[in-house]
């Protein structure tokens, strides 16, 4: 679960930068949050990446246990390209790992959570 400060934003650049869809939004009046469930299929099937914004918080401290999600992709170029694009960083260029011809790129999503996407090809090679 990441906390986001604006999830009409996070949820868009989920869908637009990372090709996830919106699986399904609830709103809780009464505790005062919405969760966004996002992903590439349905939850019964595939992981997901819940977002939780609660009313009126703007901004959240990251801490120091959080590290980075990290996801498949199919193309780790086009990836950070969209990334950019809609209002994340990239703060690893996209390309191979020293040691291991896996691709990577890190960003950071407009409410600063970090991610890696991995090559999949790459990695599911590296896995044999």
């Amino acid at each position: 679960m990441l906390r986001v400060s604006d999830l009409d934003r996070a949820i868009s650049f989920y869908e637009k930068a990372c090709g996830m869809e919106l699986l399904r939004k609830r709103d809780n009046p009464e505790y005062k949050y919405t969760v966004a469930m996002m992903g590439y299929g349905p939850e019964e099937k595939n992981a997901v990446l819940e977002l939780t914004y609660n009313y009126g918080v703007s901004e959240y401290t990251k801490g120091n246990a959080y590290a980075q999600i990290a996801i498949g992709t199919d193309d780790v170029y086009k990836t950070a390209e969209a990334v950019n694009l809609f209002g994340g960083q990239v703060v690893r260029e996209p390309g191979p790992l020293p040691g291991i011809s896996t691709k990577i790129t890190s960003i950071v999503d407009p409410d600063g959570w970090k991610s890696v996407f991995v090559d999949n090809t790459d990695f599911a090679k590296e896995l044999e």
